[in-house]
């Protein structure tokens, strides 16, 4: 922001498993990552076309919806401000960074996408609404930084180094955006950036892959069946070593079944 004044072969049948779950998840993936991409399009296009109407209003909009330093008026523009800005080369400045860092973001989820973006408005625009000095501000910056922070910390937290390594290359390439966050920079609100770093990060932790123990298996148990209609007494049966089936138990544990 700127201030002014996501066969029946034993020894096939769990590779041939594997391969399905693994194609599965790479087309979940490239689904998500097409609605990412129309979604950040879609986002452009909107302040793009905002824009337009703010400077054919003579940037009457700011004013009516930017976010004014603890003013109970102005509270509820935390959400609209990140939509709208002073000049075209603010949204020149932002449109490039957020779109990058805002498909990064929503690549791994959308759903997951909105709710960091709400978070970030909220962190950002709360920060600038308790802390700002007197001036009024907008500008999509916050959520650059919110999705750069976001993206980061979920490289962090999942152990994605993909994810990490694409924030940090990212961040390199735009570097520039790096430096305005610096307090002293004239015009520019450092702490709309933070607030919006701080939200991001945060949402990498809120927002993380959940890693439950179902599924993996434990050496010597086997998992009840449904058989002959008989359903499962959800305990787990033990085999000894003595047991008639103990060999088969073995290799079919060794195979993950």
């Amino acid at each position: 922001m700127t201030n002014q004044p996501g066969t029946g072969n034993l020894g096939t049948a769990p590779q041939a498993g594997t391969g399905g779950h693994r194609r599965r998840a790479a087309e979940i993936d490239i689904d998500e990552a097409r609605k990412a991409f129309f979604l950040m399009v879609a986002f452009i296009v909107l302040i793009w076309i905002l824009q337009i109407a703010n400077w054919a209003d003579h940037y009457h909009l700011d004013g009516s919806y930017g976010i004014v330093p603890r003013s109970l008026g102005h509270l509820g523009d935390i959400f609209t401000a990140p939509f709208l800005h002073f000049s075209w080369d603010h949204i020149e400045g932002n449109s490039g960074p957020l779109f990058v860092f805002g498909l990064l973001a929503a690549y791994r989820g959308v759903v997951k996408f909105l709710g960091v973006t709400l978070l970030v408005a909220i962190t950002s625009g709360l920060a600038v609404w308790l802390f700002q000095g007197n001036g009024l501000t907008v500008g999509a910056s916050g959520l650059i930084f919110g999705y750069f922070g976001y993206v980061l910390a979920r490289g962090l937290i999942d152990r994605s180094l993909i994810d990490a390594l694409a924030a940090v290359v990212m961040a390199l390439s735009y570097a520039y955006i790096l430096t305005v966050a610096i307090p002293g920079t004239p015009g520019v609100s450092w702490i709309d950036h933070l607030g919006g770093l701080v939200g991001g990060l945060a949402s990498g932790w809120i927002f993380r892959t959940r890693r439950g123990l179902a599924g993996r298996g434990q050496p010597g148990k086997i998992k009840p069946q449904r058989t002959g209609g008989q359903p499962a007494t959800g305990q787990e049966l033990q085999v000894g070593q003595g047991h008639p089936r103990a060999d088969l138990h073995k290799e079919l544990d060794d195979l993950g079944l």
